[in-house]
């Protein structure tokens, strides 16, 4: 395979991960499965695939809940999978230059929520003017800003290196990034909001007081805490099965006896 294929393949890859965890999410971003297309394409699988499960310890209990932003993993893993192929670079040379980059993604997927957030406006209204071709028409920015995301610091990365991306957080003005950290800050809180005003919140307070103290008193990890919340669901479900059969038994048994009532009365 040709430079210019990798470099082409490689960045595809990368602008290809947001889009698609959006749809059929077979990449969703793991490092793990990530870094064996992006080995495929550098031809350096074994490097690759250190690289992505490092970066997936790293990924495991890390997720964005509630449009909250989070370090790109995924991108990492691309990054350092094309700087240790194509530079040569160690295994630890690479990551550090990997991670920043999955870091600096977190303030650009800030910016295209809040970008998103014009556009599903823009597209309620259309909606709403029965304008239905405008309405699908501006709905494909959100793929196409979610890819952009990504096209920008894998395009620095392979035609200026990695010290341009150390040159570029470097000229980002301070004010920049507090501001976006303050709206990453914000964005989770509205998330996990609307996410309770559709879940049965009132029903399971109890599990909703249990995990905010497992995770802001106790320190639980999201994964430790994914791990109760599911343990908790299946005794529920289990509950549910045996209240359901015995419904189904006495209603039966309800219905015998009527039967068996009603031949005695035949009689």
């Amino acid at each position: 395979m040709t430079v210019m294929m990798q470099d082409i393949l490689i960045i595809a890859l990368a602008m290809w991960i947001p889009i698609e965890s959006g749809g059929i999410a077979i990449l969703t971003g793991f490092p793990a499965i990530v870094s064996i297309f992006a080995g495929l394409i550098m031809g350096n699988m074994h490097t690759a695939l250190l690289i992505g499960g490092t970066f997936q310890l790293m990924n495991l209990g890390v997720s964005g809940f509630g449009g909250s932003s989070v370090p790109d993993y995924g991108l990492a893993t691309i990054v350092s999978t094309f700087l240790a192929a194509r530079t040569g670079a160690s295994f630890a040379t690479a990551m550090a230059v990997g991670l920043p980059v999955g870091m600096l993604a977190i303030n650009l997927d800030v910016v295209v929520k809040l970008l998103n957030n014009f556009v599903a406006h823009r597209s309620q209204k259309y909606a709403h003017q029965g304008q239905f071709g405008k309405m699908k028409g501006i709905m494909w920015l959100g793929p196409l800003m979610a890819a952009m995301k990504q096209l920008i610091p894998m395009s620095i990365i392979v035609f200026f290196g990695p010290q341009a991306v150390k040159i570029v957080l470097n000229v980002i003005p301070k004010w920049v990034t507090t501001g976006l950290n303050i709206a990453g800050g914000i964005l989770p809180v509205v998330g996990i909001a609307l996410l309770l005003r559709y879940m049965p919140a009132k029903k399971y307070f109890s599990y909703l007081i249990a995990g905010f103290v497992l995770a802001a008193y106790l320190k639980v990890s999201i994964l430790g805490i994914a791990l109760l919340g599911f343990a908790a669901a299946y005794v529920i479900y289990q509950n549910g099965i045996k209240e359901a059969n015995a419904k189904e038994n006495a209603t039966q048994n309800s219905k015998d006896v009527n039967i068996q009532q009603g031949d005695d009365y035949d009689e």
